[in-house]
């Protein structure tokens, strides 16, 4: 009794053990996805464009600012009182402003850019899917993962299938 009782119980710890090896687990590093993917040059070059005239206008302001100060400081000995402080005070009012209009645009781009990395990621997702169900995939990682090996690495093959580079 006690030797059935023991094989019962070797064979009972045996079979996860076969089990897990038949388990095919992947790997995705995402931030290596989303630098490499074709759609974020894509996006990079969409936001550049969305954005450059506000860019160009922001550095017309800033030289403009620049070259109201190098007037200021060579003027500044011939002028009054009054209109020194007058001057030093749209100086820093166009400072402000610009200040104001650099913070805005960065926001604004920040925001874009999350737009963009969100659309690309639910893309990353469906391309994780596909390759998951064609190549059997029991388990596919990409967050918090302290080790990978390069055999369950399947970072190059999402790439691949988020389509070819443009």
């Amino acid at each position: 009794m006690k030797n059935i009782l023991a094989t019962v119980l070797f064979l009972t710890m045996l079979v996860p053990a076969f089990t897990y090896a038949e388990i095919k687990i992947g790997y995705v590093q995402v931030e290596k996805v989303l630098k490499q993917a074709p759609q974020t040059a894509a996006s990079n070059k969409k936001l550049e464009k969305e954005f450059k005239g506000r860019s160009e206008k922001l550095k017309k302001e800033i030289k403009g600012v620049q070259t109201k100060e190098k007037s200021y400081k060579k003027n500044s000995v011939t002028m009054s009182k009054v209109e020194r402080e007058s001057a030093v005070k749209k100086i820093q009012n166009a400072k402000l402003d610009i200040q104001r209009m650099e913070r805005a645009l960065r926001e604004d781009i920040d925001l874009r850019r999350r737009e963009e990395i969100s659309k690309l990621q639910v893309r990353i997702n469906k391309a994780v899917e596909a390759v998951a169900k064609k190549e059997s995939y029991d388990l596919i990682l990409y967050q918090s993962v302290a080790y990978a090996n390069k055999n369950v690495d399947i970072t190059d093959i999402i790439i691949k299938a988020l389509g070819p580079k443009k």
